[in-house]
């Protein structure tokens, strides 16, 4: 299913959403990611939240494409990331999307979801930022 902003999780969508549940199909939610629609953290928050709460899995988080027209939509990557790091902070996995980008002339989704091990892989952040040194020894 499709939802953008939790207030599309009206109690006709849930009663819906349930049947076809306890039928058993299971559900699982993509989002778009649009500036002055669910573009900030506490948005993303109650609509994840929201979606696990109706049984339904919190699957993709797109961003959004280049589609003529839907510039003003648009957010950046790295706007996307912040949000998805600041997301693992506040939710368990389950209520986690993975953030993706649909690769332009249907080369298919890429996650892009923040990165959280340095390049030389030697420290982590945190989802606050704060850098933790690590060293594999696999």
């Amino acid at each position: 299913m499709h939802a953008n902003q939790v207030r599309e999780l009206t109690p006709a969508a849930r009663h819906a959403c349930a049947r076809l549940i306890d039928a058993g199909v299971p559900l699982f939610a993509q989002t778009v990611l649009l500036r002055g629609v669910n573009d900030d953290v506490d948005t993303l928050e109650a609509l994840m939240r929201a979606l696990v709460e109706a049984r339904i899995k919190p699957y993709y988080l797109h961003h959004a494409d280049l589609a003529p027209g839907t510039g003003h939509f648009r957010t950046s990557i790295g706007e996307g990331q912040a949000l998805m790091r600041a997301l693992r902070g506040r939710l368990s996995g389950i209520a986690q999307p993975t953030y993706v980008l649909d690769i332009p002339g249907g080369h298919g989704k890429v996650p892009i979801g923040p990165t959280y091990l340095s390049q030389d892989g030697r420290a982590l952040s945190d989802p606050g930022g704060t850098v933790h040194e690590y060293a594999d020894r696999g």
